[in-house]
C-alpha cells in the first residue's frame, strides 16, 4: 500500500499541467463555487508532499503494528468544506489494511472520485467502495457540525465511530513580526478562502504590535461575505479595521468571530494568559501556528495548511481508532 500511494504522489506531481486533470480541475470549481483553481493545486500539492512521499509513509506507518486480519469495512462520510480534505482518512483505511467506503460531500465528490480512481488504477486489487446507508459497518469515521453528529450517533446506533466536530484555529504573535511572517500569517487565515478547520481566525498579539496585514483577491462567495459583514459592523457600531477583504476586530476577551471574513484579535498582556486560555479551550482549538520558538505545542507560522501524516484532525489518532477496531 505505501508503494501504491507513493506511486500516487509520484503522478500528482503533473497535476494541472496535463489535460485530463485540468478536466478534473473545471468539474470540481463548477461543483463547488467557494474552490478555485488554485486552492485545488495548492491542496492536491499539500497532499503529495506531506502525505505521499514514501519515506514519510514508511516512518509515519512505523508506529502502527498492524497485524494480519480480515480487512474490516470502515465508512468514512467526509467534509466538503477545502479540496480533498477527506482524503487523509481514506489514506489511514487503506494503509491499516482495511475498506474505505466512502461518501464524499456533494461539493467534493469530483477530486474525491479522482483520487480514488488513481489508486485502483494503480493497484485494481485495492478495495475502495462506495457508501451505502443501508449496510452495517465496523467502524465509522465522519466528520460534521453538532447537528450532524447527532444524526450519525442515531444513525449508527452502536457502531464504533470517530466523530469530528467544528473546530478552529489561532496564532499565538511575538513582539516583533517581520514582513514575511506576516505573509506567513495571511497564507494561514485566508487559503482556501478561511473555510478549514485549520485556519486562524483569532489572533493573540502584545500590545504596541501593528498589524500589517492584507488580504489577497478572494473567491466571489467570500467577497460577498465581506461585504455583509462589513455592513453589519458598520450599523452595529462596532470598530474595525479594513484589510482589503476581510476586516479585522479586536476583542476584549479571546473569541471566534462568527464570520469568515473577519479576523478577531486580543492584546495579550503575557504568554502566560494565553497559555491558559488555550489550555481551558482546547477541545475547540485544531491547531496554533507561533513564530516564538519556546511557545509549547505551536506550528511555525505559514505551516497550517500543510497538515502532515501525525496532524490528526480534532487530535484523534484514526490509526489507533482502526488498530482498536481490528483488535476488537
Amino acid at each position: 500500500m505505501i508503494y501504491t500511494l507513493s506511486t500516487l504522489g509520484q503522478r500528482l506531481e503533473t497535476f494541472g499541467c496535463d489535460d485530463r486533470s485540468r478536466q478534473i480541475i473545471d468539474e470540481a470549481v463548477a461543483q463547488n463555487e467557494w474552490f478555485t483553481p488554485q486552492s485545488i493545486c495548492r491542496a492536491i500539492d499539500a497532499i503529495r508532499r506531506q502525505m505521499l512521499q514514501r519515506d514519510k509513509l514508511e516512518a509515519w506507518a512505523a508506529n502502527y503494528p498492524i497485524a494480519p486480519h480480515k480487512p474490516l469495512d470502515i465508512a468514512i462520510i467526509m467534509a466538503g468544506n477545502i479540496p480533498a480534505v477527506g482524503f487523509a482518512d481514506m489514506l489511514c483505511v487503506l494503509v491499516a489494511g482495511d475498506i474505505p467506503h466512502i461518501k464524499p460531500s456533494s461539493k467534493d465528490r469530483v477530486l474525491m472520485e479522482f483520487l480514488a480512481d488513481e489508486i485502483c488504477r494503480i493497484d485494481p486489487a485495492v478495495q475502495i467502495e462506495k457508501f451505502d446507508p443501508a449496510r452495517t459497518y465496523n467502524g465509522i469515521i465522519a466528520t460534521g457540525g453538532e447537528s450532524a453528529n447527532l444524526h450519525f450517533r442515531s444513525m449508527f446506533g452502536t457502531t464504533p465511530t470517530l466523530l469530528r466536530s467544528s473546530r478552529h484555529s489561532v496564532a499565538v504573535l511575538s513582539s516583533n513580526v517581520t514582513a514575511e511572517e506576516w505573509q506567513s500569517v495571511a497564507d494561514d487565515i485566508f487559503t482556501y478562502d478561511g473555510l478549514g478547520c485549520r485556519n486562524v481566525s483569532l489572533i493573540f498579539a502584545p500590545e504596541g504590535l501593528k498589524i500589517e496585514l492584507a488580504a489577497p483577491k478572494m473567491s466571489h462567495p467570500y467577497h460577498n461575505n465581506y461585504l455583509q459583514c462589513r455592513a453589519l459592523m458598520t450599523l452595529q457600531g462596532v470598530r474595525f479595521e479594513e484589510l482589503g477583504e476581510a476586516i479585522i476586530t479586536k476583542v476584549a476577551a479571546p473569541e471566534f468571530p462568527q464570520h469568515i471574513s473577519r479576523i478577531n484579535i486580543y492584546r495579550y498582556s503575557s504568554l502566560e494568559e494565553v497559555e491558559k486560555w488555550l489550555d481551558t479551550n482546547q477541545n475547540r482549538i485544531q491547531c496554533c501556528t507561533t513564530n516564538i520558538a519556546e511557545f509549547a505545542g505551536g506550528i511555525r507560522l505559514g505551516e497550517a495548511q500543510q497538515p502532515t501524516l501525525n496532524d490528526y484532525a480534532d487530535g484523534v489518532d484514526i490509526m489507533k481508532f482502526l488498530l482498536s477496531l481490528q483488535k476488537g
